[in-house]
């Protein structure tokens, strides 16, 4: 496993690049957990949260683990944080719907004690935030889209989402790749599609009934690339491909198939990311400084070549 991999001017950022694991032992007095992601409809998020659990089963045995999904609501996510606190928990793990917003409900949990571990997301006030370097997710995903297009040219959609951090990152991170090459046009990049299969549909079909001519197309996580690739099907079109970022267990058949449309998937580790967030989070509770305020976690491409090698999301299941 590697170690933490800190630079200067990350050490001034209070940034870690990073693929190893916080070394928490176990801890004491942690009897209520709190967890509030976006949707635990999402295989990602159901993913962060058997890390979470699985974790807590190590170091907080006696923990009980309360997971709710925000639905991407602000307002929703403070009541869910009031009411963590008013159980008496110890440790909350958020992944925040708005990174700055969601400052003053984080204030009112630390001011209870409350340790807070974010992940996949900023979350302005967090003691400690893990998340995948999500530009450089971008800049994977739409480097493909340069290497693979004829010439290093055409006609290029954005699929955005919620202007969450990580969302915000990829997107800049693909533009800043597709940036260098100059014959690559962007047609769209404002459709925001939730971050959702039917999203994507939805937004998909306007997006083709719109553009006639697509060569390629990013989508900003895996079920917004399948949703795109419906609404393609649907409307016959196979004139483009897609890359994505995700690495979700839904994209591993469509990425080996070689007659498929997704061809690329820059995959995180949510299972590893928010597991590694909560270890943090118990080491504050108990006192201890994290490392660093965030922690980036580096993606990997994968594609049809080495997607037979690929683990995936979860460890605990096979492929």
């Amino acid at each position: 496993m590697n170690s933490l991999r800190l630079g200067l001017s990350q050490i001034a950022m209070g940034v870690v690049l990073a693929a190893g694991l916080s070394s928490t032992a176990m801890a004491k007095d942690i009897s209520v957990v709190g967890i509030t992601v976006g949707s635990l409809g999402n295989p990602y998020f159901a993913a962060t949260d058997k890390g979470i659990v699985a974790r807590a089963k190590k170091i907080t045995p006696n923990a009980k683990i309360i997971a709710v999904s925000s639905d991407y609501d602000l307002n929703k996510q403070f009541t869910q944080i009031d009411n963590f606190i008013a159980a008496g928990a110890q440790v909350i793990m958020v992944n925040a719907a708005d990174p700055v917003a969601i400052a003053p409900a984080l204030m009112k949990a630390h001011n209870a004690g409350i340790a807070i571990g974010a992940f996949d997301v900023a979350a302005t006030g967090a003691d400690v935030t893990v998340m995948t370097d999500n530009v450089k997710a971008g800049e994977q995903a739409c480097q493909y889209i340069v290497d693979h297009l004829p010439n290093h040219a055409g006609n290029v959609i954005i699929v955005n989402g919620p202007q969450v951090s990580s969302v915000i990152d990829r997107v800049n991170g693909c533009k800043k790749v597709l940036a260098t090459a100059s014959g690559i046009k962007i047609l769209s990049d404002d459709q925001n599609a939730m971050g959702s299969r039917d999203g994507g549909f939805s937004v998909g079909q306007n997006l083709l009934t719109r553009f006639p001519h697509i060569d390629a197309a990013f989508g900003i996580n895996d079920p917004t690339s399948i949703g795109l690739e419906l609404a393609a099907k649907q409307q016959n079109r196979h004139d483009f491909f897609i890359t994505s970022v995700d690495g979700a267990p839904d994209i591993v058949g469509e990425i080996k198939n070689k007659d498929g449309m997704i061809k690329a998937s820059s995959a995180q580790d949510p299972y590893g990311m928010a597991a590694e967030a909560y270890s943090y989070a118990v080491d504050v509770a108990n006192g201890k400084a994290p490392p660093a305020k965030v922690i980036l976690l580096t993606p990997t491409l994968i594609t049809i070549d080495n997607i037979a090698s690929y683990k995936g999301w979860d460890p605990t299941k096979a492929q």
